[in-house]
């Protein structure tokens, strides 16, 4: 495994891992992704592998382009709309799934529904148009761990398992994408992103279902129900830490507060919070304490995607 600076050489040589069926992980404007070829069914079992990641769990194909979009999924008018509206960027599409469309099963756990990505960020972009393959790319962590958000957090989880890890600098927004199901008319959002509700309710005109959980059988990634979990246990809407506790801070810290803290917005702004929530948890599971408190989010706008997060992250603790 090669961590390497996101040069114009060392894109050329991902897309080429990529094309030769190894896995490549590299930055997007959420997280960085475990890449690998959509289309050839071992590249992808080996996502599955290295990640330890349940084969029912879909993953989202990358592509450059609505134009590759179209190659392997339905695209009705609601569709286009979204995708002119939020593409290139942070949001997901879950679509019809064409029937000439090459990628594998194992991307789509079966269904007849593919979930579809164009991302906005310059490496992510650069690297799909050279590939020339749509890019089956979950977060690049072990599964259920906390997401990445710097190259660093890619070799910790995944060390040898990776042909290269392409290093762009920490990654802006922080949480991973919005994915929204289309089916003519209707819009559900399967997961909370950086892309609000309210953001897509604008675009379509009326309001998107919810459906976070994903049951027996996630429709998208991001609804198993724990996820994005650090080592320590949370203990959320935590007015203050206790001895012992770490505290993952939001707005005014306690004065009382004793143990090691990290804020992820001393100003309250929940844009600054959701690029820091990984990496402060990261940095706070990495002091060997049993226990994080987190302070309250608010729960409107990205605070709703950044709860979400930490909901999953405690549960079952």
């Amino acid at each position: 495994m090669a961590v390497v600076a996101a040069t114009d050489q060392a894109v050329s040589d991902a897309a080429k891992h990529l094309r030769a069926g190894r896995l490549v992980a590299f930055p997007t404007e959420t997280v960085y992704g475990l890449g690998a070829d959509a289309t050839n069914g071992a590249a992808v079992a080996a996502i599955f592998a290295a990640k330890g990641r349940p084969r029912f769990n879909p993953l989202i194909a990358h592509v450059a382009d609505v134009a590759a979009v179209e190659r392997h999924a339905v695209m009705d008018a609601m569709a286009h709309r979204l995708a002119a509206a939020f593409w290139p960027g942070p949001l997901t599409l879950v679509l019809r799934r064409s029937a000439s469309s090459a990628i594998s099963d194992l991307v789509t756990a079966g269904l007849d529904t593919v979930a579809m990505r164009v991302p906005s960020h310059a490496v992510a972009r650069e690297l799909l148009r050279r590939a020339g393959v749509p890019v089956a790319a979950p977060s690049a962590n072990r599964s259920g761990h906390v997401s990445p958000t710097l190259a660093a957090h890619v070799a910790a989880d995944l060390g040898a398992d990776v042909a290269m890890i392409l290093d762009g600098g920490a990654t802006q927004v922080g949480l991973e994408s919005t994915v929204a199901a289309v089916e003519q008319d209707r819009v559900t959002l399967l997961r909370p992103g950086a892309i609000t509700a309210e953001q897509i309710d604008a675009v379509i005109g009326q309001r998107t279902a919810r459906a976070f959980e994903g049951g027996a059988q996630p429709l998208s990634p991001g609804q198993l129900e724990r996820h994005y979990a650090p080592r320590a246990r949370l203990r959320l809407d935590a007015s203050s830490a206790e001895p012992g506790e770490g505290l993952l801070a939001f707005g005014p810290v306690p004065h009382a507060t004793s143990g090691p803290v990290l804020n992820l917005s001393a100003r309250g702004d929940l844009i600054e919070a959701a690029a820091n929530l990984f990496a402060h948890l990261r940095a706070l599971d990495a002091t060997g304490l049993a226990r994080i408190a987190v302070m309250p989010i608010p729960a409107h706008g990205l605070g709703c995607a950044i709860n979400d997060r930490l909901g999953r992250a405690a549960k079952g603790r």
